[in-house]
């Protein structure tokens, strides 16, 4: 397998962004990922448009007529999907003036209107940053300041939250939003239906992928043109085996690249269809399935415990793949759904820094309890804290290289994340001797909870601006529906007492302080918080 370093790749490659912002701020070559090219994993030429690859190219091959997006508003062929990503591409350089490399901001809800708005982005050159549309207007101003963004699509009901995070950073020149009937599909609907898609290099960035880390800061993830193609030509090609009959659907948001693989770049670089639930939630996912007879979901191991519940309720006979990630999937839930459905869950261990899942398996190669072997074009060990390989059967820390990495955006914690060349998730694992891996705790603070990556510090910081609280420590649990519950120990101001009422108070508290998801579903409250004699807060003793 051949390893092409970054810095030869910079050197080869003219970019095509006019605003080189991203890449001048990508990690020193020293802090950089190995990327493999070559051998198992995909190889890419030097000019390289995701979009067009993942779009026209269906077209040009004769998928013009086929079903890209059904939703219960609308079906849209390929054809359509590409002509109206074009004339929003068009609308984007003619009326907004984005040029290759200028960072667009796109925060709506999954369907279709930003679907058409992530393929514009990409094919006008420019860096796609799409946004969790749960955040309130300071968590969005700390991702628009990061990026320096000044051009933003947004759904209509989400117009407020994004001009709020305008006033915060002085950021956005531009906002447009989409609705039924809204300004942005009467303009647009006039532009052409052909672009001149912008000749990007593989190793331009197409998306920042925002994430939090365990003090709350976002992290932005830089991704390749490549590496957007590299993630269905790895995981999806070899573990989920598309056919032509193919339909895709579930819950991530297509914020979390989870959800972007899943619903726009894993079918489109198959030629394959998606269903587009019409609201949120795990009911509307299993009408979906029976609506538009869909064969392959995606969600995290809480989607598939609720959506044995609602088993009976639906018609649920078109479904033959479940790909289950976000999470640890436990032994337990894999064969409660197998039992009851005959489908053996699919499972995966991905990262937004590597931007999808590079440890997995085959439905017919499940090993309930693993999360599998390493997906082909990546290469996966177990390291000690000297970056040194354990043998089979002993636990460290989970290691990649492939044709994917992470690149954090101006960010000191790049060399934490990335050493010697390779990835360090963050996670603790061990290997056996079949080369299956085996998830063992996290190596970090962060909170996996459903499927959510939720800063512990960041809740204790929404929770002290609360007049009742004094001190806070916020960790997550063990829980068996949600992997880990967000569970937070206070220390009460003066005078106050703890009862019900102030619980329900501080958790909707910090619903409106930031994202609802992120709220402390168990709280207690104590004396005091254990401390070293430095007075920080030592967590692990409230891990029990």
């Amino acid at each position: 397998m051949s390893i092409l370093d970054n810095t030869q790749e910079d050197k080869m490659i003219a970019t095509g962004h006019a605003d080189t912002f991203c890449r001048d701020r990508l990690p020193p070559a020293d802090q950089r990922p190995d990327l493999l090219f070559g051998g198992e994993a995909p190889q890419y030429a030097d000019r390289l448009n995701a979009a067009v690859e993942l779009l026209d190219a269906n077209v040009d091959k004769g998928l013009g007529d086929k079903t890209a997006i059904y939703s219960v508003a609308e079906t849209l062929t390929y054809r359509q999907l590409m002509e109206r990503a074009n004339q929003l591409a068009n609308y984007l350089v003619d009326e907004m003036g984005v040029v290759p490399g200028n960072r667009v901001l796109l925060h709506g809800f999954n369907g279709i209107a930003l679907s058409v708005a992530w393929y514009a982005t990409i094919k006008t050159g420019a860096v796609a940053v799409t946004t969790m549309p749960m955040l309130r207007g300071g968590e969005l101003a700390k991702i628009i300041a990061k990026a320096e963004v000044n051009f933003a699509l947004c759904d209509n009901k989400l117009r407020p939250v994004v001009e709020e995070a305008r006033e915060i950073t002085g950021k956005l020149a531009s906002i447009v939003d989409w609705a039924g009937d809204g300004m942005l599909e009467d303009d647009v609907a006039g532009k052409p239906v052909t672009f001149d898609n912008a000749d990007t290099a593989r190793d331009d960035i197409a998306l920042l992928a925002c994430t939090s880390g365990t003090t709350g800061e976002p992290k932005a993830c830089a991704h390749y043109h490549s590496s957007v193609l590299a993630m269905a030509d790895t995981f999806a090609q070899h573990c989920l085996e598309p056919q032509p009959d193919d339909v895709y659907a579930g819950t991530p948001p297509l914020a979390f690249t989870f959800g972007l693989g899943a619903f726009l770049v894993f079918p489109a670089r198959a030629g394959l269809a998606v269903a587009f639930p019409d609201r949120p939630g795990f009911d509307a996912l299993c009408e979906t399935v029976e609506r538009f007879k869909v064969t392959t979901t995606f969600t995290a191991p809480t989607g598939y415990r609720a959506m044995m519940g609602l088993w009976d309720q639906h018609d649920l006979s078109s479904l033959r793949k479940g790909i289950s990630a976000g999470e640890h999937l436990p032994a337990a839930t894999s064969d409660a759904f197998h039992t009851l459905t005959g489908i053996r869950l699919i499972d995966g261990i991905g990262a937004t820094e590597m931007i999808h899942i590079f440890i997995s398996t085959t439905a017919t190669d499940v090993r309930p309890g693993a999360t599998g072997r390493v997906v082909r074009g990546y290469e996966a060990r177990i390291a000690d804290e000297n970056g040194e390989t354990l043998p089979a059967g002993e636990t460290g820390r989970l290691a990649l290289k492939g044709p994917t990495g992470c690149l954090y955006l101006d960010d000191d914690r790049q060399s934490q994340y990335v050493r010697d060349g390779w990835n360090y998730t963050g996670d603790l694992y061990s290997r056996d001797a079949d080369g299956y891996f085996w998830y063992v705790s996290r190596a970090d603070d962060l909170i996996v909870s459903s499927g959510y990556n939720i800063a512990g510090p960041e809740v204790e910081q929404a929770l002290l601006t609360h007049e009742a609280v004094a001190e806070a420590a916020v960790v997550g649990l063990p829980d068996p529906e949600r992997g880990a519950v967000v569970s937070a120990f206070i220390v009460l101001a003066e005078g106050v007492s703890g009862d019900e009422t102030l619980i329900k108070a501080l958790q909707d508290h910090v619903k409106t302080s930031i994202a609802p998801y992120k709220y402390p579903r168990r709280v207690e409250f104590i004396e005091t918080l254990p401390k070293t004699q430095t007075g920080k807060i030592q967590r692990f003793k409230l891990r029990g």
